[in-house]
């Protein structure tokens, strides 16, 4: 009599399902659950609110992909001229400069549909390399010059590192110059706090064409009996007895009790002061350690 093999192993498949249920519901419910008040797992992260490609402005010296499809030999990558003008077969140059890729792509498919020369266009453009927009950083920067917005939300924290950021005799401050909207803009902004533990609003987005400065620090100079005369840094909230530690602090022959503080007033005059230890030093201030009279 023949044996049924599958009737036989039916029974412990199941059993074997069953125990692999059972395993896998304990190992579910052995799980922590979050906390009260926890936030959920996040998803895939959402894009920063601001500006997108979408946005771009095309200029001088940007890449573009040209693909039309169903045309490989109208498929091909142009560059943005000084002018803001695309070279492009058939239909020869076009005005792109100062346009957004959706823009620009409904100028060439009505370029190619009004010469006859595609029925449909159907033209996709690729933004390939950004050349045009520039910003330029002067000052008191490691490499000074003109650097390409290489993404459409660059702000001044990423130019400042491009530049290789501030040279030990920069200020604290630097000053963004160009235009929005129109009009001119200008803005001084505190470099600390950019790289704070507090987001700074201060690190805005940069546009096309402007200009970042960072001059000189404020110094102060120290003479007279001073282990370390001549100009020094002037830092924030800097005092008199923190100067005089700069300067390396009065010779044998000098008395921190013998200084004098020459500074110009309100109307341009030099005047002299007698300083105390906790007053503030201020930009340009003369610091004279004056001999010891023992």
């Amino acid at each position: 009599m023949p044996i049924d093999l599958r009737a036989l192993m039916r029974p412990r498949v199941a059993g074997l399902c069953a125990l692999c249920a059972l395993l896998l519901a304990a190992a579910v419910q052995a799980q922590p659950a979050p906390p009260r008040g926890a936030p959920a797992i996040p998803g895939p992260a959402a894009k920063p609110a601001g500006a997108t490609i979408d946005d771009y402005r095309l200029g001088p010296g940007d890449t573009l992909g040209v693909l039309v499809f169903q045309n490989p030999d109208l498929s091909l990558d142009v560059r943005v001229s000084e002018s803001g003008l695309i070279s492009y077969p058939l239909i020869g140059s076009l005005a792109v400069g100062g346009q957004t890729l959706i823009e620009a792509q409904v100028a060439l498919a009505q370029a190619l549909r009004s010469g006859g020369y595609v029925r449909e266009p159907q033209v996709s453009l690729v933004l390939r390399q950004i050349r045009g927009n520039q910003v330029s950083v002067l000052g008191q920067v490691s490499r000074p010059g003109r650097f390409a917005l290489e993404a459409f939300s660059t702000r001044v924290s990423d130019m400042l590192a491009a530049a290789g950021g501030i040279t030990n005799a920069g200020d604290d401050w630097l000053v963004v110059t160009g235009t929005r909207e129109g009009r001119p803009f200008r803005k001084e902004i505190d470099v600390p706090s950019l790289f704070g533990p507090q987001t700074s609003g201060d690190d805005i987005v940069l546009a096309p064409g402007d200009t970042l400065y960072v001059g000189k620090a404020p110094q102060f100079y120290i003479d007279g009996q001073a282990q370390k005369p001549g100009a020094h840094r002037l830092e924030r909230g800097m005092t008199v007895r923190q100067a005089l530690a700069a300067g390396g602090g009065p010779t044998p022959r000098g008395s921190q009790n013998r200084l004098r503080v020459h500074r110009k007033d309100a109307q341009g005059r030099l005047v002299e002061a007698v300083p105390q230890m906790n007053d503030l030093v201020r930009p340009d201030d003369v610091i004279h350690v004056g001999e010891s009279l023992f």
